[in-house]
């Protein structure tokens, strides 16, 4: 059940994270050359130790292939601790120039044993359906 609501998912040691896309009509604008989407991204701790997410890096690309990389502290403004065999869920939002394009990225995270680890974050990609002409 989890896999058919999380699409995409990456897993780098203990950490798993999972990746579900929806695209956003109402948030969109097409004829202004917006379109949006929002990503649901589940962390999940495998291990038998806490760990923390430190840092984010995302590395976004349209469908004219120009990329943005956007890092920074935590997710949506939380550096959450996960307890062993639990989850942090978030949700977020992508605006792009083109109806198409993907996401990719990292988490840092502290581990339990203090040392700090890139956790992959799965590729997905971000496709508005196709309109009418």
């Amino acid at each position: 059940m989890i896999d058919s609501f999380f699409p995409f998912s990456a897993a780098t040691g203990s950490i798993t994270v999972r990746v579900s896309v929806s695209y956003l009509p109402e948030q969109s604008h097409p004829a202004l050359g917006r379109w949006f989407w929002a990503y649901h991204v589940r962390v999940e701790n495998h291990g038998e130790l806490a760990v923390q997410l430190l840092t984010r890096h995302w590395r976004i690309s349209d469908g004219r292939g120009q990329i943005s990389e956007v890092e920074g502290e935590g997710v949506v403004g939380e550096q959450p601790v996960i307890q062993p065999g639990a989850a942090f869920d978030y949700v977020s939002g992508c605006p792009l120039p083109t109806p198409e394009g993907s996401m990719v990225g990292s988490y840092t995270m502290q581990m339990g044993d203090g040392s700090e680890m890139l956790i992959a974050i799965p590729h997905f990609p971000l496709v508005a359906p196709a309109t009418a002409s």
